[in-house]
């Protein structure tokens, strides 16, 4: 997974994880992640490339719905473990363009 989808992924697991976030919104947010790591897709995620774009077209269509509950210590906290998990080698300009969606 590239490093835009999985800041996707965990802005929308610490946007879920915040008492500011109301249960519309996290209920949302549940459906996206689930279908995300479900095995039942329109395209099968085997399939080089498309497998995946589905999935991300799911979970940036959950992230803009609610992008008004993504504030600053979600994306801190987001950031923080994106470096976690890829590294110190994180293309800002990609951070940059999904907060820029949001």
């Amino acid at each position: 997974m590239s490093t835009q989808g999985v800041y996707i992924v965990l802005l929308l697991v610490h946007a879920f994880r915040s008492k500011h976030t109301p249960g519309w919104a996290k209920n949302i947010i549940f459906g996206a992640l689930a279908y995300f790591v479900s095995p039942f897709d329109s395209i099968p995620d085997l399939a080089p490339f498309l497998g995946l774009t589905d999935d991300l077209g799911v979970m940036t269509f959950a992230l803009v719905t609610i992008a008004s509950y993504i504030d600053k210590d979600v994306r801190a906290k987001s950031y923080k473990q994106l470096l976690s998990i890829m590294g110190r080698e994180v293309d800002g300009a990609i951070v940059s363009e999904v907060d820029g969606w949001l």
